[in-house]
């Protein structure tokens, strides 16, 4: 399990907070059927720093640090 420093965990929860919305930029996942564009609302982010997310498609798959890329809808 990758880790991240206290800090980095503390921008991550502050840059998303809960209700959040985001876009998909980049996702490392050759299963998913989650495309660049989806969108969707963070949940929560956990102890190792993926940002989950509720997506308008019905997914729930998380965005991980430093391999997948989500960007703030503004």
């Amino acid at each position: 399990m990758k880790t991240i420093s206290k800090e980095t965990l503390a921008m991550l929860r502050k840059q998303y907070p809960t209700g959040t919305r985001v876009e998909l930029v980049h996702m490392d996942d050759p299963y998913t059927s989650l495309t660049t564009g989806d969108k969707g609302t963070v949940r929560f982010v956990d102890d190792i720093g993926t940002v989950h997310i509720s997506r308008d498609c019905g997914s729930s798959l998380g965005a991980v640090y430093g391999v997948d890329v989500i960007t703030k809808i503004i």
